[in-house]
């Protein structure tokens, strides 16, 4: 774990981010916020283009709790064969809707308390919808955004939630609103798991990694 990067180094990261990226955007596609909840739930153990994948045509016939009741978990099951722990994930998807239905009126709320008591919505899941719909500066730590906050020093931790908290604590306010998506994007594509990019990398001076590859 590297060890926790300096103010103004951060702040030279995260202002290289947004030149790059001024409005970096999350990859899970959706309609509405009850589909964005729904295709973050499903995207547990799995990776958006296949999330993506299974819900357009999902999404097309049941955009709202009312639709997905109506289609069934047996329905739901049919278009998310293809992602992982499906028939558990279609089960909760179904609960989640009876209970926006029944709880929320239909809508998704934007409190994190209360998204986490709906099933299969975590604090992953919960910071995410945060973020992308309500824009609240809520970090959702994944695998991606934890290995890089550890190989940096942008925000190391021992768990997600020390990452988070390194996240909130040394990340400028300015910074705050994209910095989930500009990790998870990094992580995704350029300080990826077992051969980082760290020549086409853009904070690779700032970067602690010790093991930098050309």
């Amino acid at each position: 774990m590297a060890k926790q990067l300096c103010y103004p180094v951060i702040t030279d990261i995260f202002s290289r981010f947004r030149d790059a990226e001024p409005e970096p955007k999350g990859e899970l596609e959706h309609l509405n916020a009850y589909t964005l909840v729904v295709a973050v739930a499903l995207s547990a153990q799995a990776t958006d283009a296949g999330v993506n994948k299974a819900t357009r045509a999902l999404f097309q016939i049941a955009d709202t709790p009312e639709k997905m009741l109506a289609l069934g978990e047996e329905g739901v099951i049919e278009h998310i064969k293809t992602i992982g722990l499906y028939r558990n994930k279609a089960k909760n998807v179904i609960k989640l809707s009876r209970m926006l239905v029944d709880k929320y009126g239909s809508e998704v709320p934007s409190s994190r308390a209360a998204l986490q008591k709906l099933p299969g919505v975590g604090r992953k899941t919960a910071n995410v919808v945060l973020n992308m719909w309500f824009r609240h500066p809520a970090q959702a730590v994944d695998t991606h955004i934890f290995r890089v906050g550890n190989r940096t020093g942008i925000a190391p931790g021992k768990d997600v939630d020390a990452v988070e908290r390194a996240i909130e604590d040394n990340v400028p306010a300015e910074y705050q609103q994209h910095a989930h998506h500009w990790l998870i994007l990094h992580g995704r594509y350029i300080c990826v798991a077992r051969k980082p990019k760290c020549g086409a990398c853009l904070i690779s001076d700032l970067c602690q990694f010790e093991d930098k590859t050309q």
